[in-house]
């Protein structure tokens, strides 16, 4: 099967969103990830939901798919990064997270997009995990039943360091507050968990929401172009190609927005070479 290609807009940070889309489609690409932010598309904007129907109006024009990304650094707080999330110990500040997820999930719909992906966080330090993991719980139970099942698929990504950093605890959270999709990094295989990338994909492919690659060096979180780092990528192609997945596969070079106009066709080249591999 072919599998669907889409770039994160993290990683074309200096350019409009409207050239940014011309560019994704121009290269081949079949969607796009936008992380919502001050950058392209501010969900905290008077006229957010008028900028998504126009941002839908454009990829349908385009022919591009969308997922919709939740982790801008300083979006809620312009000091501290990521900051307040789910396991925050501040409670108007998790109320915060999780209100902003709800808007998110809103202009999800308004997009047409397949997913919404977002992550638990950090606690922070003195915090106790067991009653961090108790909020998170409840905060993502509370975003499920607004929700209603309806919509995109909310996606929740494990990442190195966080409340849930890998695919097996991705799987006590899913236990415990059902109705969430898995939105694998398959990069972060390499740092966190008991997974390689292609296992995981095999492993949790019933469960998949969202999909991402890019390069990453075995125990280092740091995004690397896709040709770079310990990834087999052809065996996580084959192993979502195996499974049947559908769904856009996205790509995360969110330090590399300098360099976009490069990196874009480049990524691109590295998954047909892979593909053929």
């Amino acid at each position: 099967m072919t599998l669907r290609y889409a770039y994160n807009t993290n990683g074309l940070t200096s350019h409009r969103l409207s050239d940014a889309l011309s560019l994704l489609a121009d290269t081949g690409y079949a969607g796009v990830a936008l992380t919502l932010d001050v950058v392209h598309l501010d969900p905290f904007a008077p006229d957010a939901f008028t900028q998504a129907e126009k941002t839908r109006a454009r990829c349908d024009e385009l022919g591009l798919g969308v997922v919709v990304e939740t982790g801008a650094r300083f979006l809620l707080d312009p000091r501290v990064k990521h900051e307040p999330t789910l396991v925050t110990p501040d409670p108007d500040g998790r109320a915060r997270r999780l209100a902003y997820l709800r808007l998110a999930c809103e202009l999800a719909e308004v997009l047409g997009a397949e997913a919404v992906s977002f992550w638990a966080g950090v606690p922070r330090p003195g915090v106790d995990r067991a009653e961090a993991w108790g909020w998170l719980v409840d905060g993502v139970r509370a975003l499920v039943d607004s929700s209603g099942g309806r919509g995109p698929a909310l996606a929740v990504e494990p990442e190195p360091g966080m409340l849930v950093e890998d695919c097996d605890g991705w799987a006590r959270l899913a236990a415990e507050a059902p109705g969430i999709t898995l939105a694998l990094d398959t990069g972060h295989c390499v740092v966190a968990g008991a997974y390689a990338p292609e296992e995981a994909v095999a492993a949790f492919a019933p469960h998949l929401g969202t999909v991402a690659v890019e390069g990453m060096r075995r125990g280092v979180h740091d995004h690397l172009p896709l040709d770079e780092g310990d990834v087999d990528l052809p065996a996580v192609l084959r192993a979502l190609g195996a499974a049947g997945y559908d769904r856009l596969v996205t790509l995360e070079l969110s330090r590399d927005g300098h360099r976009a106009h490069e990196m874009v066709p480049r990524a691109m080249a590295t998954l047909r070479e892979a593909e053929s591999a």
